[in-house]
């Protein structure tokens, strides 16, 4: 097998963020052991030097870890090697470690033939389900000092999404060996793991407890501390989105504590429900299920009929199975969200970032060709270089965050402003006129002045206001206008 190849590493925390999720995709393709080992291996490849790598599971019940799938030099092998989980720094504390240089010599497994090249340096990464490890991912060069901080921390990233894959594999093969009760569940399973959207998950999961267990109503609960929210529901009598019900009584404790489905042969007189959370329930009979991840109970899915019916245990094993693909979909459809806000916002100022201000802008001017109003206001700080050069960068960065600050308390939440670069804002105001964005700026100035962070330290601010015009092409020639009306409003400042 090839070597891949290598792909520069990630310049920019936002090009980290796009590395992992498009490795996050490829891992959680696999459907069998073997597809996600080489997944792995292929997708780290890509990003960290990997002369050597191996992916080995590990078994907290007899403290045995056991390496599946290693490669040497591009080649790949399937010889299993076994050893005590506690020897291995990286299993014993759960945490990431590097080797520089004599890897021999120090606490991770060396791999390989002991030919002419010699392992010198390694990066370790467990693959964590919350508190549990579950393996280790290790990549070995045979150079020294070959890894720096970033490759350990990308490589914890992969290890974190191998996790979820892995546990994906797992869910993937208990439908294997189900299939004559399930003939639809992997391609529900496919579907869920398509998807990288949280609605379109809990949507996709309600509608397939629907079909696996032929229901009336599907009903899809996240818990709170002390209740439990519709995230979604199905059928004419299943109550609404955004509704809670008290997670309290027998059936709460059973799901939380024991961990396994709740049949309700008759919801209207069963003892395991309250009176509070049976009102909630409109059918006759029912089957929850807990959605599960790792050791922690995140919600329920819920199936009931309008008719008396006993559920089976193999129907109560297939919900929960259906449950557990479910948890797992939603985990990977939540780190996506969340790694694409972050890719998506200045870490500085909290608020989005240029390219997301691009993206916002394209959508905007588009309506705007449509009819829509819409104006752009440029902010610039007055004095920030002489400040920032008089106190540091970090107090320069204490009033790039006090603007941050100004801003969103004045942008509505159909508006958008974003940090367009160094000490430059923008605000893209929706149905606003130049008139009304000039107003906009003014209260910005305003409330720059007022801030003890900014007016007190010589901290004001300059905005260049345009609005949309018929003339106007593209996105291009907006910010043209702003910019222009920001130089005009310079030059007129600076005359005074």
């Amino acid at each position: 097998m090839a070597t891949p190849e290598r792909i520069t590493e990630p310049a920019s925390l936002a090009e980290r963020y796009r590395v992992l999720l498009e490795i996050g995709r490829a891992l959680t393709s696999a459907l069998s052991d073997d597809e996600l080992y080489t997944a792995i291996h292929r997708e780290t490849s890509r990003v960290i030097e990997a002369d050597g790598f191996y992916v080995s599971l590990y078994d907290a019940t007899n403290d045995r870890a056991t390496v599946v799938f290693w490669a040497e030099g591009g080649e790949s092998r399937r010889a299993r090697i076994t050893y005590p989980g506690s020897e291995s720094q990286v299993i014993r504390t759960g945490v990431p470690a590097m080797v520089s240089d004599r890897l021999a010599d120090g606490s991770l497994l060396v791999l390989g033939d002991g030919g002419e090249r010699v392992t010198r340096s390694a990066i370790s990464a467990p693959m964590r389900a919350r508190k549990a490890v579950l393996g280790v991912i290790s990549a070995q060069s045979y150079r020294p000092d070959a890894y720096t901080h970033s490759d350990l921390e990308l490589l914890a990233g992969i290890a974190d999404l191998a996790a979820v894959a892995s546990q994906n594999v797992i869910h993937v093969s208990l439908l294997d060996h189900r299939r004559r009760e399930a003939e639809n569940m992997e391609e529900i399973v496919r579907a869920l793991v398509s998807s990288l959207d949280v609605e379109e998950v809990l949507s996709r999961v309600a509608e397939a407890a629907l079909d696996l267990l032929e229901g009336g109503e599907a009903v899809v609960w996240l818990l709170g501390e002390e209740t439990a929210r519709v995230a979604a529901s199905r059928g004419p009598r299943a109550p609404a989105v955004g509704s809670e019900i008290p997670f309290e009584g027998e059936w709460a404790r059973i799901l939380l504590e024991e961990r396994r489905p709740v049949l309700l042969e008759n919801i209207q007189e069963s003892p395991l429900l309250t009176d509070g959370v049976r009102k909630a329930f409109q059918g006759k009979s029912g089957l929850i299920a807990p959605l599960t991840v790792g050791d922690r109970i995140t919600g329920a899915l819920f199936v009931g009929v309008e008719h008396d019916r006993v559920f089976t245990d193999d129907e109560a094993h297939l919900l929960q199975r259906l449950a557990g693909h479910a948890a797992v979909a939603l985990k990977n459809a939540r780190l996506h969200s969340r790694l694409q806000t972050l890719s998506l916002t200045d870490p500085l100022t909290k608020l989005p970032n240029r390219r997301h201000l691009e993206m916002h802008l394209a959508r905007e001017f588009a309506a705007a060709q449509r009819g829509r109003r819409i104006s752009m206001v440029l902010f610039d700080l007055d004095n920030f270089k002489q400040y920032n050069d008089a106190f540091g960068h970090l107090a320069g960065d204490g009033v790039l965050e006090a603007m941050g600050e100004v801003l969103s308390g004045e942008t509505r939440a159909m508006n958008l402003v974003a940090r367009y670069g160094g000490d430059e804002f923008v605000a893209v105001l929706s149905e606003t006129s130049a008139e009304g964005a000039r107003h906009h700026a003014a209260r910005v100035a305003d409330q720059v002045a007022r801030h003890p962070a900014l007016g007190p330290h010589g901290i004001g601010v300059t905005a260049g206001v345009a609005e949309f015009t018929e003339g106007m092409e593209t996105v291009k020639d907006l910010i043209r206008a702003v910019d222009e009306d920001m130089y005009r409003a310079k030059a007129a400042r600076e005359a005074l």
